[in-house]
């Protein structure tokens, strides 16, 4: 079994019967089951207590491995980072028809966006076998809208494309995660629908971006014609040798070079802000966590009991004999029931609201969580430029390139950013409007029980 250490980033109070484990803030872990899925991890604490946490309150402690990291959406704290020295120093010139060009927009250094926007269908998921029925798998029917032709993948072919996606656009794009994978329960309806949901928002996320959505692998994955193309395309993409750092050799960014000290005032810039939404998207996730299990937990039991405790009064009041307070036993009876009824709303309220605000939420947080700091290498490296060239391992003209290959790099970022910040405001927007107006019917609807028992009630 492989394990790693972390370290708890907030206190976690376990529910009974849930299989959960209680943790506090700034407590060591070892996390023993990365694919546990629904952002949950099991874990265990220094007195060997093994059970559930949630993912987002725990944070791998870097360069503390017991045996190796289970999942591959983690290794990234282990692995080497990218040289940027192989793109500075480079002089590769692309073809034409390999170019990404980018615009100055309105806003600042653009993409070029297709004139029609790429979307896709996650749908139809359907068990399959193979291996005489050894095996089973989930195949989800894909069909994008500059086709109308579906397409079927399993998960592990999302796998293979998140990883095809990393190698080629990783240095200059943050390529999101996958939804986790679930060893036990994968093909139970609830995960399957968890997982469809979550594989579409990764799709549609990956159509929104113009260099994504454009290129050979992701056109393949979604247009395939039969096994025979898929194949052919699988093998050429896995060839591929414009991936890594030299894709920003493909960068073409039709405005004026610049100077080293204004990337690297713009680079802290962004930085300063993506750290600090990090922060943000984390408390906001803890506090509605934290909801959610009110809701489901003391919040609906405290509404219950009020219900239960009226209509025991109720019977109370029922025994005394007097004939006159028919009337207010049944009104109370009406009332702890309605109040009952309450508790089940309160309860499944988050699942029609909240849910939505939450995956959001965490895409945004996987996003910011893989956005790539190699520029920030970059400039370091060109602010030594000088005291290169002095020991005469670069030639003066090496530095000039560095110094253009690093604008190049500097207008990539900020593309990038421009980027994400027009899906963060139409993302969040839309989503915050669907949250105020789910909650806006469930206020209305307690609002409405609460004047059905009230009219129970007579002016005595």
């Amino acid at each position: 079994m492989c394990y790693v250490q972390a370290q708890a980033l907030y206190d976690f109070t376990a529910v009974s019967g849930n299989n959960e484990l209680s943790i506090q803030e700034g407590e060591t872990l070892t996390v023993i089951n990365w694919n546990v899925g629904g952002g949950w991890v099991e874990a265990q604490n220094s007195k060997g207590q093994t059970g559930l946490v949630p993912e987002d309150y725990i944070q791998v402690r870097k360069n503390i491995v017991i045996i190796h990291i289970l999942s591959k959406i983690h290794i990234n704290f282990f692995s080497k980072a990218p040289n940027p020295e192989v793109y500075l120093l480079s002089k590769h010139l692309p073809k034409q028809t390999d170019r990404l060009p980018i615009y100055m927009g309105e806003v600042g250094p653009v993409w070029l966006y297709p004139q029609s926007q790429l979307d896709c269908v996650v749908a139809d998921p359907k068990k399959g076998s193979k291996m005489y029925g050894l095996k089973s798998y989930i195949e989800y029917q894909i069909t994008p809208n500059s086709t109308n032709r579906p397409v079927n993948h399993r998960y592990k072919h999302f796998d293979w494309l998140y990883e095809r996606l990393t190698e080629k656009f990783g240095c200059a794009l943050p390529i999101p995660s996958l939804p986790d994978k679930q060893v036990t329960g994968r093909f139970e309806d609830e995960f399957i629908k968890m997982r469809m949901e979550r594989l579409q928002a990764w799709m549609s996320r990956m159509c929104r971006h113009p260099v994504v959505s454009n290129s050979d692998v992701f056109q393949l994955f979604l247009t395939y014609k039969d096994e025979k193309d898929w194949k052919e395309g699988k093998r050429k993409a896995e060839k591929d040798e414009t991936a890594g750092v030299m894709i920003f050799s493909y960068m073409d960014p039709e405005v004026p070079d610049l100077e080293p000290t204004e990337v690297e005032q713009r680079y802290e810039t962004y930085s300063r802000f993506t750290r600090s939404m990090d922060d943000g998207v984390k408390d906001l996730h803890s506090v509605s966590h934290l909801h959610w299990k009110r809701c489901t937990g003391p919040l609906q039991k405290e509404y219950r009991h009020i219900g239960k405790a009226l209509q025991n009064l109720s019977s109370v009041f029922n025994t005394s004999g007097y004939q006159g307070e028919a009337t207010l036993t049944e009104a109370l009876m009406t009332t702890g029931k309605i109040y009952e009824e309450i508790a089940e709303i309160v309860a499944g309220q988050p699942k029609k609201d909240l849910h939505y605000l939450m995956e959001t939420n965490n895409e945004y947080k996987g996003l910011l969580g893989c956005f790539p700091d190699i520029i920030g290498a970059a400039i370091e490296k060109v602010k030594d430029a000088d005291r290169l060239v002095a020991m005469n391992k670069i030639a003066p003209q090496d530095k000039h390139n560095m110094a253009k290959n690093l604008s190049t790099m500097s207008y990539a970022f900020q593309a990038e950013m421009n980027h994400f910040h027009s899906n963060r405001i139409y993302d969040y927007n839309r989503v915050m409007q669907f949250y105020l107006q789910e909650q806006v019917k469930f206020y209305e609807t307690i609002a409405e029980k609460l004047k059905q028992a009230l009219s129970q009630y007579t002016n005595l």
